[in-house]
């Protein structure tokens, strides 16, 4: 519930607002010359932020101004006075800076009247934003004074106080990824994949829209990568507007957790592509050094096959070769070869092939997490964890290109469905021999 002085500095700045769209005078800003040439011998930015703070004097004389008039003037319908000046602060280039804030009471009440066009300034002020855009890039909390600061009065930027910020703002920013909507938006991909991160299994999903266009979907935090925590990302995607039922290639990295999650929500209508990248390393990770790099020459080479007929061919013949000398290898190879060949079998493209046959679309941004996260000393519990990986998916989200080949996704929403319905098909003809037969 809102306190009363939060509602009149609220109905103060609707007021001023009002009253600025529809005032033609406009707002005059007197600068002294030398002050200009000053601040100009030493940089342009230095002079741009004097500009923005007289400006903000500026503004609130004048409200003061339409409030109670001109200064030495007689006004006998005047409703309120000045009554002297307070020290307040506005936020200019991301640093807090102190400002003198003209103070104005009423004359019938004889309460103070706030400045909407204070209390619109201070709303204005985008510190949190500014500190977590500069953190994300690096710069950390115990500089951030040092670095940051231009302003010779500016305060309020030390470690604690920038901690705090960044705290509520990646707070903000784990809400809004946790409370996206998805009803309206239509994925053909989605990218699944767990990492361990600082001794915390997450669990991230990444789609791909019809454009090629990259979102972070949800993450999850367990303590293992077990079909329950992938269930609950799952589930949650669900109810934000995932439509499960729609045919799209899933691609994961050989998690049996992550496949048995997929089908339970998906079925029939999830077309799995193991991760070839996953597959070679661990068949590699069997042999000894001097065989992997033949091997992974022939993998590489069978999964660059035009056919998928061709390419199973070539594999199952590395497959009785590897039974032979190292079955621990060849076992690995058998294990899901056939979903490791999905996106050879839909027929796509080879670009947008390349881009869909592995995770690395995830592995990418889970190695720029691992790079922001470094600033972080000492982990807490709660969900600082979770803050900070959510803020890094996020800020990579931002640098994120459309995927290679995205002018092909078409192509691969019609080999889509043209699979679907021909599984379901299947599924109905076999259905109806078995019922047949009993």
């Amino acid at each position: 519930m809102k306190r009363q002085y939060q509602i009149s500095k609220r109905r103060a700045a609707e007021q001023f607002k009002g009253w600025a769209q529809n005032n033609p005078t406009p707002v005059q800003l007197t600068f002294p010359t030398a002050g200009i040439a000053e601040l100009a011998q030493q940089s342009l930015g230095d002079l741009l932020r004097a500009v923005g703070k007289a400006f903000i004097e500026t503004v609130m004389e004048t409200e003061v101004e339409q409030l109670v008039g001109k200064r030495s003037q007689r006004n006998t319908g005047r409703q309120a006075y000045r009554w002297g000046t307070e020290s307040g602060f506005c936020i200019i280039d991301g640093q807090r800076v102190p400002i003198d804030r003209p103070r104005v009471r009423g004359k019938s009440n004889d309460k103070e009247i706030p400045l909407g066009s204070y209390e619109l300034f201070q709303r204005a002020s985008l510190i949190g934003e500014t500190v977590w855009h500069k953190i994300m890039h690096g710069l950390t909390m115990r500089s951030y004074k040092e670095v940051v600061q231009q302003f010779a009065d500016a305060y309020g930027l030390e470690k604690s106080t920038t901690s705090d910020h960044f705290i509520e703002t990646s707070r903000l920013k784990l809400e809004q990824l946790q409370k996206r909507n998805y009803r309206e938006l239509h994925f053909s991909v989605i990218i699944i994949d767990g990492t361990i991160f600082k001794g915390e299994h997450l669990v991230v999903a990444i789609g791909v829209d019809p454009t090629g266009r990259k979102l972070v979907l949800g993450l999850r935090q367990g303590s293992t990568e077990n079909t329950t925590v992938v269930q609950g990302l799952l589930g949650d995607l669900m109810e934000r507007g995932v439509d499960f039922t729609v045919p799209r290639l899933y691609i994961v990295d050989g998690s049996k957790a992550i496949r048995a999650a997929i089908l339970s929500y998906a079925g029939d209508a999830a077309f799995m592509q193991r991760c070839q990248v996953h597959k070679i390393r661990n068949v590699a990770g069997y042999l000894p050094e001097s065989q992997r790099a033949a091997i992974k020459f022939r993998m590489r080479a069978a999964y660059l096959m035009s056919e998928a007929a061709d390419a199973r061919q070539a594999l199952l013949r590395l497959h009785d070769e590897l039974s032979e000398t190292n079955p621990s290898a060849a076992a690995s190879l058998a294990e899901g070869l056939e979903e490791s060949l999905t996106v050879i079998d839909l027929r796509i493209p080879p670009r947008l092939r390349q881009s869909l046959s592995s995770t690395n679309g995830i592995e990418s941004s889970f190695s720029l997490v691992d790079r922001i996260c470094t600033q972080v000393k000492r982990w807490q519990g709660r969900d600082h964890r979770l803050r900070w990986v959510a803020s890094a998916l996020l800020f990579a989200e931002s640098r994120w290109n459309k995927i290679t080949g995205y002018r092909h996704m078409s192509i691969l929403n019609r080999a889509l469905e043209a699979a679907f319905r021909i599984r379901h098909d299947h599924f109905t003809a076999t259905r109806r021999e078995h019922v047949g037969a009993a």
